[in-house]
């Protein structure tokens, strides 16, 4: 499976998960808070803090549609308020890099792609939203830098022709597993889909997780998710359409802990380890005396078992070699048998 490189972080099977902390618009337009989440992000130990580069006229014309369950305030209305402008873009990019955060920002129209790539932002996070939309995808695409793609509301048909659109420009590629349902029930993430994506691509595949906690991100790791991304928020107490399927700082800190020791934790064989020898010392058992035999006569299930530890010569398994066969010699209670005790 092909891996890919943002910034000096490589993410793919090789690797601990790039944990994404998604702030999305959960700043609500507001500089201030924007840079409190940066720091909380940096300070849980996240590889990764992204947002979203809105510029309401370029990406949509005048509406007023609701965003559905989100909210019963009109798209437009939430997507002006929730704009940063250029120079505070650049603040939040130039705040990353001082805090050694990798800053990603999602594009919603070619003008806010064109401004990411005049800030030289090291990739591109493109939206479940964007997944179909080739002339976005070529356009950004052409700018030769890696991209993570979200996959939501979209098949592996569909998905298929974007992946095909991107590499036309030969620009490395990951695929974000995603259900674009806010907050995605538990039995609607299709954890599943990770292994068919990596099938179906050979590349890597992550999970953009709208579901409530880290349990589903958890989840992908153990199945070999290269990456998470979970919406992020300082409290859920703050306003915002995202904030209440957000993770705040202690529940991302765990995300971040629980995905590396899973991560440390897979693959392997099924063998008996170096490590586990003074283990098997103690939890082993061996052929034991369990009642005083004189010499000649037959052991028996009634003077012969198995106890702990597992130092005798004779292990456990081999009870029903011992049992039947006649002693050389008087032994006592408790004594671990020996081969030279056993008369051949």
């Amino acid at each position: 499976m092909k891996e890919i490189q943002i910034g000096q972080r490589k993410i793919g099977p090789k690797y601990p998960p790039f944990v994404i902390a998604e702030v999305g618009i959960n700043h609500e337009g507001e500089l201030e808070k924007a840079i409190q989440m940066v720091d909380a992000a940096s300070a849980a130990g996240a590889d990764c803090v992204k947002f979203q580069c809105h510029i309401t006229e370029k990406e949509m014309i005048p509406t007023d549609m609701k965003p559905g369950k989100i909210s019963e305030e009109r798209l437009w209305d939430i997507i002006k308020r929730c704009e940063l402008t250029e120079d505070e873009e650049k603040h939040v990019k130039k705040y990353c890099e001082e805090k050694e955060i990798i800053y990603l920002c999602t594009p919603f129209s070619r003008e806010a792609a064109d401004r990411l790539q005049s800030l030289n932002i090291p990739a591109f996070k493109i939206g479940s939203g964007e997944c179909n939309n080739i002339p976005l995808l070529k356009h950004i695409a052409k700018m030769s830098k890696p991209i993570i793609l979200s996959t939501g509301m979209n098949d592996i048909e569909s998905i298929r022709r974007s992946v095909d659109a991107i590499q036309q420009f030969d620009c490395p590629l990951m695929l974000m597993h995603c259900t674009s349902m806010y907050p995605t029930p538990y039995d609607k993430v299709r954890l599943g889909a990770i292994n068919e994506l990596q099938n179906a691509f050979n590349l890597p595949v992550g999970l953009s997780d709208h579901s409530i906690g880290i349990y589903t991100s958890l989840g992908a790791v153990a199945l070999g998710a290269c990456a998470v991304e979970k919406h992020f928020t300082i409290s859920r107490q703050w306003p915002g359409p995202d904030v209440p399927i957000s993770i705040e700082p202690s529940e991302l800190e765990e995300l971040v802990k629980g995905s590396k020791a899973i991560f440390s934790a897979l693959g392997g064989h099924k063998t008996i380890l170096p490590e586990e020898k003074p283990v098997i010392d103690f939890a082993y058992a061996s052929v034991v005396t369990i009642a005083p035999i004189k010499s000649g006569e037959t052991f028996t299930l009634e003077n012969t078992w198995v106890k702990r530890p597992g130092t005798g010569p004779i292990l456990a398994r081999y009870l029903d070699k011992v049992l039947g066969k006649r002693t050389t010699i008087d032994l006592e209670k408790d004594h671990q048998v020996k081969p030279n005790d056993i008369e051949n």
